[in-house]
């Protein structure tokens, strides 16, 4: 009788440790990172200029007067604001300001810029459309300096993460990763294998599902985000399991056994005697 109590015990606690050992590894991420080779082609990390993109442009030189009328009447007082989004749920998240005057892309891919007239953007990431403005701005300034910047690069985390809402990325370029962290991480009810990317690129939806356990995730061409990219990240067996259990049944588990435990002790000291 004792033997059968105390090996009833040891599984149910068997079954709890390796349920433990179980959902810890399911938490890690790029578990295999060291068997993998990390070639991320740079091709994902570009993401081209959208309609609607609100682009600061400023032009600076040594001296300032002479590009004054390539910056709408600029001064340095004035500040792009861009750590809140209407609606969003973290107002403060990644508090960055950027100052500039600002330009709205128009539904065919055009800026209408002071003096050189409309600029198209179409096609062009920041760097490319950059590296043009400034080869059009020495025709009037020698040694021009452009800075273009993207004020509304903004992706949506939704699901199990513990700060779900939009998020705008200062630089205009970052990971899943980066974007996770925003969010504050998954839960722990957070599916990691397999996490939704929707993507929007112009005017073509796709989607891609990403596995955080893998660390080839880094060659996905879901790895770096692109404009308007939503992240749906899906409840895991465990929460869905623990949505139809009894609320009760881990207490009962524990119960159990430390009751079985008790019984085992007391048959012990019974046969002792």
């Amino acid at each position: 009788m004792k033997s059968k109590l105390l090996a009833i015990s040891l599984a149910l606690s068997l079954v709890s440790c390796k349920t433990n050992q179980n959902a810890h590894n399911d938490l890690n991420y790029m578990q295999n990172i060291e068997k993998v080779a990390l070639e991320a082609s740079a091709k994902n990390s570009k993401s081209t200029i959208q309609a609607g993109d609100q682009l600061v442009i400023l032009i600076t030189a040594k001296d300032m007067d002479v590009v004054k009328p390539f910056n709408q009447n600029y001064s340095s007082s004035e500040l792009v604001q861009s750590n809140t989004l209407a609606g969003s749920n973290t107002p403060n998240q990644g508090a960055t300001l950027i100052t500039g005057p600002t330009y709205i892309v128009d539904a065919n891919g055009d800026v209408d810029f002071p003096v050189l007239g409309k600029l198209n953007t179409a096609n062009k990431t920041l760097v490319e459309f950059k590296d043009e403005l400034r080869e059009r701005m020495t025709k009037f300034v020698i040694n021009p300096s452009v800075n273009v910047r993207l004020a509304n690069f903004k992706v949506t985390v939704l699901g199990e993460v513990n700060r779900q809402g939009d998020y705008v990325i200062a630089n205009g370029q970052a990971t899943i990763l980066n974007a996770l962290g925003l969010a504050g991480d998954l839960t722990m009810y957070g599916k990691r294998d397999e996490i939704l990317v929707i993507r929007t690129d112009n005017g073509v939806v796709s989607h891609g599902r990403v596995n955080l356990q893998d660390a080839d995730l880094i060659n996905s061409p879901y790895y770096y985000l692109k404009q308007g990219d939503a992240i749906i990240v899906s409840s895991n067996n465990t929460k869905d399991l623990i949505a139809k259990q009894n609320p009760n049944t881990g207490l009962i588990l524990t119960a159990v056994s430390i009751g079985v435990t008790a019984i085992a002790v007391v048959v012990s000291l019974f046969n002792k005697k």
